[in-house]
């Protein structure tokens, strides 16, 4: 009986201390919940801060520019370090003074302004073309790939190429496969793309550009549709056409630049050649200028070999007939007939392409072509 009602005791003790240990461990997690919660309420009682760039710097006193483009003369509080004029800082929202500079210059996250990749377009993929292929290996490549023969020689090779002509002739191509053939990073901006609303703020996205092409070197900056963006100045016109103008400038000095360019690239495209400012194609900018124009004969049939090679095509046709009905098309607009004759013979559910599927897809591109050429005419009445 004596040894039952120790039993009894012993598991009534250690129910109890279980018990605590329970309750014990539950009150630690709810005070740990409870900080929690307290500290982000804490958080949002916090006043957000205001990023703003810095304009000039004098003692305890600088001038900001805040995101709206209004300046103001402000307090800089203890302990934010060594301020100078560009950098970029936290201030606060009700009297803005400075209370944190951001280690970064950057306002914008460049990487969504700009296409940054690792093309994988060889020479191969290029049809005809030699002669633009040379002089592109010439003034890129070999400069990237044996600096050293250059240095031999005693001279400075190019900084950049200037790539014009019709659309979809293969300017694009050129620059994505001269990127693969010296394992560069292919940084694709449009030239429109430069322009920004706010004064300023363009041509801080071009620095930030040359910035990233320098941080990620070897690379080629290519920048498509250059006329929209470098067209010829003009004295007289509206405070967004000024701001163009800076932006340009801005372009010229990171071309020019008082820092080398290493290895960087710049590649320019635009189909407006006669409209561009002469300082962007003087010597020691984009000096060297390529045209890529509408393929000939020979050029037309490699560029087809290229686009149907993949295809299956019916041994009736004869390639030469399609070659001499493709002249004056350019290198896109071939490979929108290759695709036509696909999509023809599809609407069959048939796998082969035979000559009336290429046929029909030559007078379907030259019915589009000449649709395109008569809407452009009527903008103009």
């Amino acid at each position: 009986m004596v040894i039952n009602q120790k039993n009894i005791l012993d598991s009534v003790i250690y129910s109890y201390t279980t018990d605590s240990d329970r309750i014990e461990e539950e009150n630690r997690v709810l005070r740990e919940t409870i900080q929690k919660q307290k500290e982000e309420i804490e958080k949002f009682r916090i006043p957000p801060l205001m990023v703003c760039d810095v304009r000039e710097v004098n003692n305890n006193h600088a001038i900001i520019r805040i995101p709206n483009g209004n300046q103001f003369a402000v307090n800089i509080a203890d302990g934010c370090g060594k301020i100078r004029s560009g950098d970029t800082v936290l201030a606060e929202q009700k009297n803005l003074t400075i209370i944190d500079k951001i280690s970064t210059t950057k306002v914008f996250n460049v990487e969504n302004f700009v296409i940054v990749e690792k093309p994988k377009i060889s020479w191969s993929n290029i049809g005809g073309l030699r002669d633009q292929i040379r002089e592109i290996q010439e003034v890129v490549e070999l400069p990237l790939k044996k600096p050293g023969l250059f240095k031999k020689v005693g001279i400075t090779p190019p900084k950049g190429v200037l790539l014009y002509g019709p659309p979809g002739t293969g300017k694009t191509l050129l620059a994505k496969a001269v990127a693969t053939s010296t394992g560069s990073t292919f940084i694709e901006v449009v030239g429109s793309e430069l322009v920004q609303k706010f004064i300023g703020e363009g041509a801080k996205l071009v620095k930030e550009i040359f910035e990233l092409a320098k941080e990620k070197s070897p690379s080629i900056i290519f920048i498509d549709e250059l006329d929209a963006l470098a067209s010829v100045r003009m004295e007289i016109g509206t405070s967004g056409e000024r701001e163009v103008n800076r932006t340009f400038m801005q372009l010229l000095a990171e071309i020019d630049g008082f820092k080398s360019l290493d290895n960087v690239k710049i590649i320019g495209a635009t189909n407006r050649r006669e409209i561009l400012d002469p300082a962007i194609t003087r010597p020691g900018r984009l000096d060297r200028l390529i045209k890529v124009d509408i393929p000939d004969k020979e050029t037309a049939a490699e560029i087809f070999k290229i686009h149907s090679e993949d295809m299956t095509l019916n041994k009736d046709i004869d390639v030469q007939a399609i070659t001499k009905n493709i002249i004056g098309f350019s290198g896109a607009e071939i490979r929108a007939v290759c695709t036509e004759a696909g999509y023809f013979a599809i609407r069959d559910n048939r796998t082969t392409i035979n000559k009336e599927d290429l046929s029909e897809a030559i007078k379907k591109v030259k019915q589009e072509e000449k649709l395109e050429g008569e809407d452009y005419m009527h903008m103009f009445g």
